[in-house]
């Protein structure tokens, strides 16, 4: 791993990034290889000589969306699997962490990449809120289950979101029993639950050289916004830009597949371990911190406090623990 930074940014690639880093020999699971992102994360890894196991809940759908992946790992020297998970199934999740266990073949790095957004209101197989459930519980039970198999040195990359600005966890009410259901609001939560994991994660686990982080990928058009109505998408982007001109900044740029995958693989390969480990990165770089009351918008930079906060992090550990069945 590459022991000085770069100067990345906003527009840099995933091979922008790997410029002249050679993977081979590292083991790296990526969650959610079935679209977008997941797919360039698991592409840009094995094109630069490493073994990646991908997950997926519909594996006809990764096999059809990884053919790209399978084609990098003809040239590379890399190689590329592919293992079922179904983060809104703990019954799923517990099977493919066993499955790897049994295995027992050790890991570099994890990137917990797969989720949802702004989902209607439901429940997952286990009867939590869809988001919180897949985003967070679901991750939370398979990566503590898997820990084992990271190596010494070995690092965790959380996928969150600037949509984490929406909304703290909610430790008293997290399947909105007794609020009313923002799609928001929720997608919000399990984007904060993301980097208080990777928080609490890196906390346990340094003391073996693993570190862990949160990313922000930026905007990116990907099937995460399925669910979303017609024209919610537009809206969005409309009220972001009104934003950016009342305070002087231009306007919203999408990103590529490649550039929002960037970050997950700065900070996974690139970036040092004490740089990133037990923070919040986004443009391939740990961001600055907000203060908690400033205006909500996903445009800008940086994180908010609550979402960095260790006591917050060991709360909803322990309350995921409780929530699962499980203490790790």
């Amino acid at each position: 791993m590459s022991t000085a930074t770069q100067p990345f940014g906003y527009s840099s690639t995933t091979e922008d990034v790997l410029q002249g880093i050679s993977l081979k020999g590292k083991r790296i699971l990526v969650t959610g290889v079935s679209a977008g992102l997941g797919v360039e994360t698991a592409r840009a890894l094995v094109a630069h000589g490493a073994h990646v196991v991908g997950t997926a809940r519909d594996l006809a759908k990764a096999d059809r969306a990884t053919a790209v992946v399978r084609d990098a790992a003809k040239t590379s020297g890399g190689s590329f699997e592919v293992l079922e998970l179904d983060l809104a199934s703990l019954a799923s999740v517990r099977a493919a962490a066993d499955t790897l266990i049994a295995k027992a073949e050790p890991l570099d790095i994890i990137i917990a990449n797969a989720g949802v957004m702004a989902t209607p209101f439901g429940h997952t197989a286990d009867g939590f809120e869809t988001q919180f459930g897949t985003n967070h519980l679901g991750h939370f039970v398979f990566v503590n289950r898997i820990a084992s198999l990271l190596r010494d040195g070995g690092r965790l990359v959380n996928l969150s979101s600037a949509g984490h600005r929406f909304s703290n966890v909610s430790i008293d009410d997290p399947g909105f029993e007794h609020t009313p259901y923002d799609p928001w609001a929720a997608y919000g939560r399990s984007k904060t639950a993301n980097i208080l994991f990777a928080v609490a994660f890196d906390k346990r686990h340094r003391a073996r050289g693993i570190r862990a982080a949160a990313v922000h990928p930026g905007g990116i058009q990907t099937e995460l916004a399925r669910h979303m109505e017609p024209g919610a998408i537009e809206a969005f982007i409309t009220q972001i830009n009104e934003q950016q001109a009342a305070a002087g900044l231009p306007p919203f740029q999408w990103k590529t597949v490649p550039q929002g995958a960037a970050t997950s693989v700065w900070a996974a390969v690139v970036a040092p371990a004490e740089e990133v480990g037990g923070k919040y990165c986004e443009d391939c770089h740990v961001a600055h911190t907000v203060p908690d009351n400033a205006e909500i918008t996903v445009a800008r930079e940086g994180i908010r406090a609550y979402a960095l906060d260790e006591a917050s992090a060991e709360t909803l550990w322990k309350k995921s623990e409780e929530l699962v069945g499980e203490t790790f």
